[in-house]
């Protein structure tokens, strides 16, 4: 319900109602609690409660959107008025027919597990209760805890002109432990769910609290170093991979690190990658934003390329279907990405497991400040952080000053020699708009030739 007993779907249709022609009335009812700490004390709680109504017009294949929390008759008039005018205004501009090829026809959605009615509920006290088992977590080991504890309940509605009727409600929950020392070292944890009985803060401040050592942190020279690379920075390299790799639109116009390599071997042969949004672990939903249904998809299969994801308009230029994987009604300007990628875990029992092996080597928990440095190869820069170590006579070994990478993703998946069976959602948090949960199910890995380019200050 949006409120005012009008569940979200009733409202895509009342907003459709004054569209002309065809067009999509999509709604977001987002609820959702944060709670900031530092230093370990609160320093800041949010709740969102709000409702916005997205309509996007079609006119001669180019569209046009606008959007309002205005829901009364007069605000939904004049977003469809709006978007109209968009639209045309964009036919004129162009003077020629637009690249969208229309509104999807409607298909059947199946139902998945991604909804907790406790977690829904957002009980402050809960938010409380995880902030106080970080702190005292901590506190044992003579740490501050800084981080994030959040969740939120989302429902999304589509209602079109082509006949699609679709609604879907999900939850999610997302805690981050950062445990420092007066001397600003620091361990990271975090976990993700999509109810908030999958976080148990107890556990990540021990978690976070063990990358931090009273050793005082070596140097290492720049070269290539074998590495254990935790669950989430594994996690951040996939993210990337997803708008590099799989993106459909930057594969249709040739900027895409698998343009040309569909059915050709591009990582090791123990790497199998899908977009799996049914998988128990991830954060489902049950159609895109163009009221597509999701589905699994298998991206990399025994390190051969298979498939990249594509929303209505990357799907026309590539001539095939689309996957389900729009990010905005009328598909989002950059193209389409995987939001329920899952890496298959393999036989390593753990990351004791994957550094008996390595002479000489480097243990990263995390990646930050990541960026794209060439597209085509999917080569990133960043830096490790919170728990950077050596690995010294197949062990965990001195602490290390975090170091700046310059690799590619798709080069490490390449120089994968191992991954531990236990997987984990890494995810992350940081809503710049609306709510949005997506996350990555992966194992830790280790690989080798991991590029080193230099020391951070």
């Amino acid at each position: 319900m949006t409120g005012d007993g009008e569940s979200a779907l009733e409202l895509a249709e009342r907003a459709l109602r004054f569209a002309t022609g065809e067009a999509q009335a999509t709604v977001v009812h987002e609820r959702s609690l944060l709670s900031r700490f530092a230093v370990s004390r609160p320093t800041q709680a949010t709740f969102v409660d709000d409702t916005g109504v997205s309509i996007l017009r079609v006119h001669d294949g180019h569209t046009g959107s606008a959007e309002t929390n205005d829901l009364t008759d007069a605000g939904l008039r004049d977003a469809a008025a709006r978007a109209d005018a968009a639209a045309r205004a964009a036919a004129r501009a162009a003077d020629a027919p637009g690249d969208y090829p229309g509104l999807p026809e409607p298909a059947p959605t199946r139902p998945h597990h991604g909804f907790d009615a406790a977690t829904a509920a957002l009980d402050p006290t809960v938010a409380g209760a995880a902030l106080g088992g970080a702190f005292d977590g901590c506190a044992r080991h003579g740490l501050d805890a800084f981080g994030a504890w959040t969740a939120g309940a989302v429902e999304t509605a589509i209602a079109s002109s082509a006949g699609v009727r679709v609604s879907d409600a999900v939850t999610d929950a997302y805690m981050k432990v950062i445990a420092r020392d007066p001397d600003g070292r620091s361990g990271w944890a975090a976990g993700a769910g999509t109810s908030q009985a999958a976080i148990d803060p107890d556990a990540l401040a021990a978690r976070a609290a063990s990358k931090v050592t009273r050793e005082p942190p070596v140097e290492i020279e720049p070269g290539e170093y074998t590495v254990v690379l935790e669950h989430d920075a594994v996690g951040t390299l996939l993210e990337f991979l997803g708008f590099l790799a799989f993106n459909g639109l930057a594969h249709a116009e040739g900027r895409g690190a698998l343009a040309g390599r569909l059915g050709q071997r591009v990582a090791a042969s123990a790497i199998n990658l899908a977009d799996s949004p049914r998988l128990h672990r991830t954060l489902p939903r049950a159609f895109d934003f163009e009221g597509v249904p999701k589905a699994p998809l298998p991206l990399i299969q025994d390190g051969v390329a298979h498939a990249v994801v594509h929303d209505m308009r990357s799907a026309a230029r590539a001539g095939t279907r689309s996957t389900g994987h729009a990010l905005a009604p009328g598909g989002a300007p950059f193209g389409p990405v995987p939001t329920n990628l899952v890496l298959i875990g393999g036989g390593a029992a753990d990351e004791a497991e994957l550094m008996a092996p390595v002479e000489r080597g480097i243990y990263v928990t995390r990646l930050w400040y990541v960026n794209v440095v060439h597209e085509k190869s999917a080569l990133l820069t960043g830096t490790t952080r919170d728990g950077t170590f050596l690995i010294e006579d197949g062990r965990l070994g001195r602490p290390i000053k975090d170091v700046r990478f310059t690799d590619s993703a798709l080069r490490l998946l390449e120089a994968t020699e191992a991954l531990t069976a236990e997987q984990r959602l890494v995810a992350e948090a940081e809503f710049y708009g609306r709510r949005f949960a997506t996350g990555v199910v992966t194992p830790a890995l280790r690989a080798r030739g991991f590029r080193i380019t230099g020391q951070t200050v």
